[in-house]
């Protein structure tokens, strides 16, 4: 870690992390940026100092150990060749990365050998070729490969997919598994221990994590059916349950996925639970 007492951590400075690592960030509690322009900023009373970097260039900064921790994605990271390593997944910028040539052409992966390959990621393609004995021809562009193959540079490109319409756009498929599945992660140097500072900044991210993917349910339920009702909904450790004035019932409130909050709803209402109520979470500690 740096020598001085504040943490230095790299944030993207553009492209598709930037907004939501800022977004993260400030439900966390930091301040950031209000000018793209700004390059550096000093978060004083949380004893941070956030660097605006090009998100490629970010493993390499932490891996250096000139900055401590940053924010950036898995595929860049494993590119990148840093003596850096992953800390925990943020949930944000997903994406797969996979193989992709002209539709109809009939590639696959273990037919790339010494075909000529674009991709902006040599080094992650590389690596996940060779151990399986496939060497293509590699041709590293940065950015826009999707082209490469219309304009007779590539027999096929290694890139980034999101929803794949780009490259359907370009005429092109998918082919073989996907090398990995990517998205925005918090790294930090290899072998360094972090500091007390690095485990608050990860168990507030944490804690945004838990806010935007859970919810809170409360409901009122009959004893009679108190036991079903709480496997309906057992919380993340168990739920709390109340006496209510009226006998018999109780009261229950758990924490439930929010992407299933209407089917436990369902669920509890067809157990004879009422009353049925569900809230965000701004945020917690757990």
């Amino acid at each position: 870690m740096s020598s001085n007492s504040l943490i230095r951590i790299a944030v993207p400075n553009k492209g598709s992390l930037s907004e939501a690592a800022a977004q993260m960030l400030a439900e966390a509690g930091y301040v950031q940026r209000n000018d793209a322009k700004e390059l550096v900023l000093l978060d004083e009373a949380n004893g941070v100092e956030f660097f605006y970097l090009r998100p490629r260039d970010i493993a390499v900064y932490v891996g250096e150990g000139t900055l401590d921790i940053g924010i950036t994605g898995r595929d860049m990271l494993l590119d990148s060749g840093a003596h850096a390593e992953e800390m925990m997944p943020l949930g944000f910028g997903r994406s797969r990365f996979g193989f992709a040539a002209a539709a109809g052409s009939q590639l696959s992966i273990d037919r790339l050998h010494e075909q000529r390959l674009a991709t902006s990621y040599p080094v992650l393609v590389d690596n996940y070729l060779s151990g399986r004995g496939i060497h293509p021809r590699l041709i590293s562009l940065d950015g826009a490969v999707e082209t490469a193959i219309r304009l007779g540079v590539a027999d096929a490109i290694a890139d980034v997919v999101e929803t794949g319409t780009t490259l359907r756009q370009a005429g092109l498929e998918l082919f073989g598994d996907p090398i990995l599945h990517s998205e925005a992660v918090l790294i930090k140097r290899r072998d360094v221990a972090v500091s007390t500072g690095v485990e608050l900044l990860q168990r507030r991210l944490g804690g945004v994590l838990v806010a935007r993917n859970y919810v809170m349910m409360d409901y009122d339920v009959s004893d009679e059916v108190i036991d079903l009702a709480c496997s309906i909904t057992p919380g993340l450790e168990s739920p709390t349950v109340a006496p209510l004035a009226k006998e018999g019932w109780l009261a229950v409130r758990a924490m439930v996925p929010r992407t299933d909050a209407q089917k436990i709803m369902d669920d509890l209402w067809a157990v004879g639970a009422r009353a049925i109520l569900v809230t965000d979470i701004a945020a917690c500690r757990l």
